[in-house]
């Protein structure tokens, strides 16, 4: 349990960095979009990016952001795997991995998700056609994020002490 939350840090971190680029991000998607010649739909999936990022970047800047934000997604995945090997669970902790999977997969539409307070992410996209294009994709971790800090809390909170007494795992 304390590697997961050693590991959750360890991203969140990460993650604030990537906020504070978020208008480099959300420029990145914007040139990558024109160079795909891909300006009607808005930016939908993970997989998305990463095609945007593999065949339309050709600036480094962009390449980096983009790259972080798969990164990320990728770090948030690998964490998902861990958690499920933690402990068994609970249908409220099983919930919480199973929408967290559910959001990182590759090819999920992201379209409709947003994030809501105190995430600010969607705010900070000024016009309701940006929010409309790039709303799910900027909404994405804050909201896996905030799962899984909540599966963090609940498994401390009504698992682990059950768990005390049980053999240890190898």
């Amino acid at each position: 349990m304390n590697e997961v939350v050693e590991t959750l840090k360890k991203i969140e971190e990460k993650y604030k960095l990537f906020q504070q680029q978020q208008f480099t991000f959300i420029r990145a998607l914007e040139r990558t979009r024109e160079e795909a010649h891909d300006m009607i739909r808005p930016v939908s999936s993970i997989v998305q990016v990463q095609c945007y990022k593999d065949h339309h970047c050709y600036n480094s800047t962009d390449r980096r952001i983009l790259n972080m934000f798969v990164s990320l997604c990728n770090e948030l995945r690998c964490l998902c795997q861990r958690m499920e090997t933690v402990h068994a669970g609970d249908s409220v902790t099983n919930g919480l991995l199973e929408k967290c999977k559910l959001l990182l997969n590759d090819s999920n539409d992201l379209t409709a998700l947003r994030a809501t307070y105190p995430h600010r992410v969607v705010n900070f996209l000024s016009i309701e056609e940006a929010k409309h294009r790039y709303g799910g994709v900027v909404s994405v971790l804050p909201i896996v994020l905030d799962s899984m800090r909540d599966w963090v809390t609940h498994s401390k909170r009504y698992l682990i002490p059950n768990v005390s007494h049980a053999p240890a795992m190898a």
